[in-house]
């Protein structure tokens, strides 16, 4: 098994990365908390890239992993396009 660990985001992470991604409503609401209001628009929700402001589907609730699957795979590639377009 692989272990898996948590962290709370940080007013250093926020100076620190370009980006800053959470899954959901909620976890931009506390992302936006910890940075000030996103004062350098650095935080995104991951389905953004994807076209779509809609949250990532949590499996803890919906117990549908193939639909988280298939939405964290597009927000990815989402996000990669755009990476790729500012290089």
């Amino acid at each position: 098994m692989i272990p898996h660990r948590a962290v709370q985001m940080t007013l250093n992470d926020y100076e620190e990365y370009d980006y800053l991604i959470g899954m959901d409503t909620e976890n931009i609401r506390n992302m936006q908390r910890i940075s000030g209001g996103d004062p350098d628009e650095k935080i995104y929700k991951l389905l953004t890239f994807a076209g779509s402001g809609l949250d990532v589907a949590d499996p803890w609730y919906t117990g549908d992993f193939e639909a988280t699957y298939r939405d964290v795979l597009a927000g990815c590639k989402g996000l990669l396009e755009c990476l790729k377009e500012e290089l």
